[in-house]
């Protein structure tokens, strides 16, 4: 999610919730310690040069159990942040504390902000031999063509 469609998610609410990926949600006494943007720049394992920017979050939560963050608050911090940092328009990053600190996508539904898991992955399979992933047929699987042109015994392979 963008940083614009959570400001447009967070202009109809009353109160903030966010909920982790595995249904669990975060405590409603949650702080949001920083808004930023984030700029990664690297080489992948391929050489090619690439830049990353994303705005990031950091949900935090203390012992203050009658601390709860207004939508209309966050949306200053944010607004502050867009005007002294220059942030950008980018796809929103939560860190959120657990067993060490998380990194999260974001999504909004029913009026909950979603954590999303986020996954590592090679951005230049090609460049540094990783085999494209092979196509896991059954031979039984009935959206397999059996009248193709490479059936057993066809020659044709």
């Amino acid at each position: 999610m963008k940083l614009s469609e959570f400001k447009s998610h967070l202009n109809s609410l009353e109160t903030l919730h966010f909920s982790l990926p595995d249904g669990t949600n975060v405590p409603d006494h949650f702080h949001v310690t920083e808004v930023g943007q984030v700029i990664k720049h690297f080489i992948d394992c391929g050489g090619t040069v690439r830049h990353e920017k994303v705005v990031s979050f950091q949900l935090w939560e203390a012992g203050d159990y009658d601390h709860h963050l207004a939508p209309q608050k966050l949306s200053a911090i944010i607004a502050l942040s867009e005007k002294v940092l220059g942030v950008e328009d980018a796809e929103i990053e939560v860190e959120y504390q657990g067993n060490t600190i998380g990194k999260y996508g974001m999504d909004f539904k029913d009026g909950h902000f979603l954590l999303t898991a986020k996954q590592t992955n090679c951005l230049a399979s090609d460049a540094c031999g990783i085999p494209p992933e092979k196509m896991n047929v059954k031979l039984k699987d009935p959206s397999v063509n059996q009248n193709s042109c490479c059936t057993p015994g066809s020659n044709c392979c």
